[in-house]
């Protein structure tokens, strides 16, 4: 694993968001048509098209890079550097009107993140995270929170649902009974709020690549710790349970209380 990201990949990652920024604002809050995928979980044209430009962008950019998209699957995934993409990371939100959701663009070398982006829209706020240049928020370096009191803050998580076993809502019930509080809702915004300090801990599970792997690498270049419920590092095969703590202390306290 490299340990810095070539600045090139960082402008590319740009011109990436921009152009999701720019589809997404000629949709948000207007109406249009919106699909159901097998999974139950809806589409919109506004999901597809980002997809679809950020797609031709790397294509004519880097051309031997893969991706792994949430709406067009995988192409050279095999490639030494793969692009993650997910075009609307909260797509309810995004339905009902709701500034939470998220483009997130990430960029793996050989598996392993080594640039993640956080884009919110209509808010105009933009996470960074790259190897060897820190993590920015709208240019400015942001930091995780140095609080490591589990019963002092708010674990995070989408929603509910998420925890589809029994086995996933027992361990999320014991990891939420030890924090302060509990917050559904805010999608992958969550991991953008605990890079720049406000949030502390998220935990959620049945996530795809493109929800996850985005935004490691914003985490950690802002201090924060994140792997599966086992401790494990997150890769393309992890297995969809994720854990962001602000600092090492929380993580070994909320991975304990996750614990089976």
């Amino acid at each position: 694993m490299p340990e810095t990201c070539p600045r090139e990949f960082v402008d590319l990652a740009n011109r990436l968001s921009d152009a999701a920024r720019e589809i997404a604002g000629k949709y948000f809050r207007r109406s249009f048509t919106v699909e159901t995928k097998f999974d139950e979980s809806p589409v919109t044209i506004a999901d597809r098209e980002i997809e679809a430009a950020q797609r031709r962008i790397i294509e004519d950019t880097y051309p031997e890079h893969g991706i792994s998209g949430e709406e067009y699957g995988d192409l050279r995934k095999d490639a030494d550097y793969v692009w993650v993409l997910d075009p609307i990371d909260g797509t309810k939100a995004f339905l009902n009107g709701i500034p939470v959701f998220t483009n997130l663009i990430g960029l793996a070398y050989q598996g392993n993140p080594v640039l993640g982006m956080i884009d919110q829209p209509v808010l105009g706020e933009r996470w960074i995270g790259v190897a060897g240049h820190g993590a920015q928020l709208n240019g400015a370096e942001v930091h995780t929170s140095n609080v490591t009191a589990l019963d002092e803050i708010t674990v995070h998580a989408t929603t509910p649902e998420m925890f589809t076993t029994d086995d996933l809502a027992k361990r999320f019930g014991q990891l939420s009974a030890r924090t302060k509080y509990r917050r559904y809702g805010i999608d992958c915004y969550a991991y953008g709020l605990l890079a720049s300090g406000y949030a502390h801990l998220v935990a959620e599970a049945e996530m795809k690549v493109q929800d996850y792997m985005p935004v490691v690498e914003v985490v950690r270049q802002a201090g924060g710790v994140i792997s599966d419920w086992a401790g494990q590092p997150l890769g393309f095969d992890s297995d969809g349970t994720v854990l962001a703590s602000a600092n090492e202390d929380l993580h070994a306290q909320a991975l304990l209380a996750l614990a089976r």
